[in-house]
């Protein structure tokens, strides 16, 4: 499948690429850019639906159509059991702090114990840790050395005081995956629920709820090739339990109850664009067949999408071996199934920052900093004003980049 990876065709999708010559776009993990398709939905809204829902009149009726229709195809990208476990919003941190809200307020004392991560991004840290005022307690999972969560050191961890067991799918800063499905079992094990961060997981490998059994999902669109939005998904029946905030006219279930307010329908748009464009990719690369369903397209894609993207990690992890770089978390190049093509790094004493400026000068878009994530850093032994060098990849970025990223860090190391 690697080989087969329609590279050329796939940048060919996505105008802001060619545009941008010479520029290089490795700092995917802080937003992706978009495919034609996506940017067309959104103009398509502005221009001809640009109108709030819920009206008697036809384009008012369009933008419920297109609504539907979005949580229906994110349903399906999620493997979702039901569109109406889909809510739409602003973005994931602001759905984990509703969701920790509600749960907060239904904290029993002999069942409050929150298991967290030090791997994992602050927005699912601090979200949890601000229920200490409402009676939670805090279980560190830590990760090991390699950068990795594992599940035999879960599960020493729960017990029957454990409500929730929270955790990333992927690394944001390290690129490491974690066994999501293992988590979901050991917690639901001693009647805990699993709330799971995906926003970093999407557009690299394929999601399934319904395999994973998590309870919990939080997602943005702006990683996966759409426009900035945030969606919730929830089993039914947890939602329907959750005490969340609505005005007294809104329905107390799913959606409804979890949508506040007005978001941006022109993203949702882009969202469900994002999603025809896994699938259009799927179909072409998978079987032309007519038994063939739109997630039979989508499962095709990701496969797809992951298989190359472990040949962009071994050549990443390759240069940056070369060029003397500290990496964090995995790094050898026979473990890149553990990983996606996201690293953070150091190169000697140089500050990160000077590295990163230095990148900027030959055109090549990286980040440095502590990575929204201060309790990894302490893991790191890396300090909050320094942290480390992050880059970060997806399916249309191309060995001849890393190779030009190579070159420029080699450089930068003074080894060219």
């Amino acid at each position: 499948m690697t080989a087969e990876f329609p590279i050329e065709a796939v940048r060919a999708k996505f105008p802001a690429l060619e545009r941008a010559k010479p520029f290089v776009y490795f700092d995917n993990a802080a937003g992706a850019q978009l495919p034609q398709n996506v940017l067309d939905a959104v103009a398509r809204h502005l221009l001809d639906i640009n109108v709030q829902r819920g009206g008697r009149y036809e384009k008012s009726r369009e933008v419920d159509r297109m609504i539907a229709t979005a949580r229906e195809k994110v349903a399906v990208w999620l493997n979702a059991g039901d569109p109406s476990e889909i809510a739409f919003g602003m973005n994931a941190t602001s759905f984990i702090r509703l969701v920790s809200i509600a749960i907060g307020q239904t904290i029993e004392p002999g069942r409050n114990e929150f298991v967290i991560t030090d791997l994992d991004h602050d927005a699912n840290v601090a979200t949890w840790l601000a229920l200490k005022r409402a009676g939670a307690a805090f279980v560190w999972w830590k990760m090991r050395d390699d950068g990795k969560l594992y599940i035999e050191d879960l599960l020493p961890l729960l017990s029957h005081k454990t409500r929730l067991v929270t955790c990333t799918a992927v690394s944001h800063a390290l690129g490491s995956l974690v066994d999501v499905a293992a988590v979901a079992r050991a917690s639901h094990s001693v009647g805990a629920e699993m709330f799971l961060d995906c926003v970093h997981y999407g557009p690299h490998a394929l999601i399934d709820v319904q395999a994973w059994d998590c309870d919990y999902l939080v997602c943005s669109g702006y990683k996966a090739f759409a426009p900035h939005m945030g969606f919730l998904w929830g089993k039914r029946s947890r939602l329907l339990a959750l005490p969340t905030f609505r005005e007294e006219f809104i329905p107390d279930e799913p959606p409804y109850k979890i949508e506040a307010g007005t978001f941006i329908f022109e993203n949702v748009s882009g969202m469900s664009a994002a999603i025809d464009y896994f699938e259009a990719l799927g179909r072409d690369l998978g079987p032309q067949s007519a038994k063939q369903m739109p997630r039979d397209h989508i499962v095709t894609a990701m496969s797809a999408i992951r298989s190359y993207e472990q040949t962009l990690s071994r050549g990443l992890l390759d240069i940056l071996a070369r060029a003397g770089a500290t990496v964090y978390g995995v790094h050898d190049r026979t473990r890149v199934a553990e990983r996606v093509p996201t690293v953070c790094f150091n190169l000697g004493d140089k500050h990160p920052a000077e590295v990163v400026e230095l990148m900027a000068q030959a055109d090549i878009g990286i980040r440095d900093g502590h990575m929204y994530a201060p309790r990894l850093m302490g893991r790191l032994g890396l300090a909050m004003d320094r942290g480390a060098v992050r880059v970060s990849l997806v399916h249309y970025n191309t060995l001849d980049e890393i190779d030009r990223f190579g070159h420029a860090l080699r450089k930068i190391a003074g080894a060219a």
